[in-house]
């Protein structure tokens, strides 16, 4: 079956960075556009960033565009989420999650999500 496991969150000081880091297996992962996806507590998900597959396109919501990167290394089955900038806004959990569709952020299965804190 599809397994997301996300590492590399933390705590961290707002300017600061985090690299995020997510292996995919129990499926065909150089088939799949790939994204991440957070949750702020006490709100609902949002859509953070999205690669296609091929690692030919990229994008991202308005709130982390300039500051967050994303890509994936199809070799080890991973995708990642380079966070630049840190806000105490960012604090949230975030989760990467399989995108049948690239140019939709509704996702077929996601990780447990690691925890991202930024605060001094």
């Amino acid at each position: 079956q599809v397994q997301l496991v996300e590492s590399g969150g933390g705590l961290v000081q707002p300017g600061g960075s985090l690299t995020l880091s997510c292996l995919g297996s129990g499926f065909r992962f150089t088939e799949y556009a790939m994204m991440w996806v957070r949750q702020v507590s006490g709100k609902e998900l949002e859509w953070v960033s999205s690669v296609s597959y091929g690692n030919t396109m990229t994008r991202y919501a308005e709130f982390v565009r300039g500051r967050f990167t994303i890509w994936r290394d199809d070799a080890k089955n991973t995708v990642n989420l380079q966070m630049n900038n840190l806000a105490t806004e960012d604090t949230a959990v975030y989760y990467c999650a399989l995108a049948p569709d690239y140019w939709s952020t509704n996702y077929a299965s996601k990780g447990r999500g690691t925890q991202v804190t930024v605060s001094s």
